[in-house]
């Protein structure tokens, strides 16, 4: 998560804009109102595709993690954060894929690290994914990615939550 400097909004209760924070400092002084979005990929099976991040990423390396995630930088919308993460880590264009938008948290009221936006996107094969991001990847039920945490593997912190609040019905 601290890989780079970027700026990232600050946000109050309600999401609006107060200020703006380095991502270093987010992740040193554990601040929570700022934005992420994170995505999963789905397919006919109803299995998520989860990769594992690469082990020389500072924050939870070598962790199973959403099909894409990162921070919201500073002036952009939930929806160009997406796209722009989708592009970085997967090589995927917004425009070629159907995704739509499934969740929206908020760390005043889930126990989640920040304000958050979740798309759903349909795809039926393992994206191109940035080797630099990723090692390896799974194709999983919601329910196998809980079992793999539960014995012992290791996952980013919201995981397992966004998993459990998303696809509750199918766990």
């Amino acid at each position: 998560m601290c890989e780079k400097e970027e700026i990232l909004d600050l946000v109050n209760e309600n999401d609006e804009i107060i200020g703006a924070v380095s991502r270093r400092e987010v992740c040193k002084e554990g601040i929570r109102n700022y934005r992420v979005i994170n995505a999963f990929i789905r397919n006919e099976e109803g299995k998520i595709w989860i990769p594992r991040r690469a082990a020389n990423k500072r924050m939870f390396p070598l962790a199973l993690d959403m099909s894409v995630g990162g921070h919201v930088q500073s002036g952009e919308s939930y929806l160009k954060g997406f796209e722009r993460e989708l592009k970085e880590e997967l090589n995927i264009k917004l425009d070629d894929v159907e995704y739509r938008e499934v969740l929206y948290l908020n760390p005043y009221k889930e126990d989640i690290s920040s304000f958050m936006k979740v798309y759903e996107i349909n795809l039926e094969h393992t994206p191109d994914y940035n080797k630099s991001d990723f090692i390896e990847s799974y194709w999983l039920t919601p329910q196998e990615v809980i079992q793999r945490i539960a014995d012992g593997d290791n996952a980013k912190s919201d995981l397992i939550k966004v998993i459990k609040i998303l696809y509750k019905k199918q766990i």
